[in-house]
């Protein structure tokens, strides 16, 4: 068992982001549901807590009404290998939702992912100095990330 887990406070649609987060994720599932009766505070049935586990890393969502919104001091990094699962990752998590700069969206939820090619850190990380800044002001100008043009950049 994952000793520490992150836990989202949703308003009342925890469940519809759930399913939405599981069916975008492979090895994703929703492992236990807690639905509040009749003594409320949400409406009966409706989900109270859920777990839920996405590429294996475990997760608790709650349903806790309006008070608490999710803000982009808190994202999510999705490691992609390649541009074909940057896009799937992106257009999914986007749907509904808003673009960012460098890789950051926001979900329809509200909540913030970063969807990142692997290929970016290793540019960044080049030992020449040069072209790795080459990428980073290339990455600045994008709101998903190419790949391709990261490559064009680097080899300026």
């Amino acid at each position: 068992m994952q000793k520490i887990k992150p836990f989202l406070w949703f308003d009342n649609n925890a469940e519809e982001a759930l399913n939405l987060y599981t069916s975008i994720f492979p090895n994703s599932k929703i492992s236990g549901v807690t639905r509040y009766g009749a003594g409320g505070p949400g409406p009966e049935g409706s989900v109270m807590t859920a777990a839920f586990e996405l590429e294996g890393q475990q997760f608790v969502a709650l349903n806790g009404g309006p008070h608490f919104k999710f803000t982009e001091a808190i994202s999510f990094v999705v490691d992609c290998e390649t541009q074909e699962e940057v896009d799937n990752y992106w257009n999914k998590l986007v749907a509904g939702g808003q673009e960012s700069q460098c890789g950051w969206l926001k979900d329809k939820f509200g909540l913030s992912w970063q969807i990142v090619p692997r290929r970016l850190i290793e540019l960044m990380q080049d030992k020449d100095a040069r072209k790795a800044q080459n990428v980073v002001q290339a990455m600045m100008k994008m709101k998903k990330i190419i790949i391709a043009d990261l490559e064009a950049a680097y080899n300026k």
